[in-house]
């Protein structure tokens, strides 16, 4: 009864309509690819099985050593051997240098730098597009509090899935990586949503995310599947990018982007509850009576989450 599909019966039974669905609506994904490798998959994921994916906009964008735009450049590159030359690709928010980033070697030279104007991306895809327009958020929130200062129309035709934010984070002492990156902006986004800028979001928390369920290794038969590919294609740069990662942080990666983009596909893995939240000034979030009303992720399914991801890859 409590979960997303018992509250929209209630709505049902009392007089209201089924929610129209965003099955064919444009796809924004927001993304700190480069890092952990999910992203990545994730992102090949939607240019392979969505045809509808219009935009892809980095964020904890790179500077520095690195130089910048870092990011957007791999994810270019990604989508182009993906067979999407037709998405554009914008470079967002940065911070000017990460630790978090790992795909260096896998960028071609070749690959040009890629345009900065987040804002202007997306009142160029408002345009043209129908409708809603799902935001898929797969790291920090930066762009999407820019997007809803500077394109304040935007709001009300955004449907918003963000992957981030825990209720009992593995470090109670800090809060979930992608808040933590820019607790400002995640603060602005919740202040939206709060104002009634913004409706209908859905957090896919690390609380049903952080499982070795749905965790990539060498082992894996996911990464198995993409050994089988040389380095100049879509596989063999992201099994490239997973051993780079296994080399250099961990010998795993958890798939938490591919269960929230899924979860913005409306695919029923991930059971949501109405819930009101708020963030401390760290970013750490916790059940507030009178806090932003979001879908907030309870539970999830995994081994037809997996299912999917692998069929969204390579079927």
């Amino acid at each position: 009864p409590d979960s997303a599909l018992g509250i929209i019966a209630a709505e049902i039974e009392r007089g209201g309509l089924w929610p129209l669905g965003e099955r064919g609506a444009a796809l924004v994904l927001d993304t700190d690819i480069g890092g952990d490798p999910d992203d990545a998959i994730a992102v090949a994921a939607a240019a392979r099985s969505v045809p509808e994916l219009s935009l892809v906009l980095t964020n904890d964008e790179t500077g520095g050593a690195a130089g910048p735009g870092r990011r957007a450049r791999l994810a270019r590159s990604l989508l182009d051997r993906s067979g999407r030359p037709d998405v554009p690709v914008v470079s967002g928010h940065g911070v000017g240098g990460t630790r978090y980033f790992c795909a260096d070697p896998l960028i071609p030279v070749g690959v040009p730098e890629q345009p900065r104007d987040v804002a202007g991306a997306v009142r160029a895809l408002l345009d043209r597009a129908e409708g809603a327009v799902r935001w898929v958020g797969m790291g920090a929130m930066s762009n999407l509090a820019l997007v809803l200062a500077e394109v304040p129309e935007a709001g009300e035709r955004l449907r918003v899935t963000q992957m981030g934010g825990a209720l009992n984070y593995r470090d109670p002492s800090r809060a979930e990586h992608n808040i933590r990156m820019d607790v400002g902006a995640a603060h602005a986004v919740l202040a939206a949503i709060g104002r009634g800028r913004l409706s209908d979001v859905q957090l896919v928390t690390s609380d049903v995310t952080f499982r070795s369920d749905i965790e990539v290794r060498r082992e894996s038969d996911l990464y198995r599947s993409l050994a089988e590919h040389g380095s100049d294609t879509w596989q063999g740069l992201l099994r490239d990018h997973l051993d780079l990662w296994f080399a250099s942080f961990h010998p795993g990666s958890i798939q938490h982007d591919a269960l929230a983009l899924a979860t913005a596909l409306q695919l029923p893995f991930v059971n949501l509850d109405l819930e009101e939240v708020a963030l401390d000034d760290r970013g750490r979030m916790s059940r507030s009576p009178g806090g932003a009303e979001v879908w907030l992720s309870s539970s999830a399914t995994y081994p037809p989450f997996n299912r999917w991801l692998s069929d969204s890859l390579f079927a």
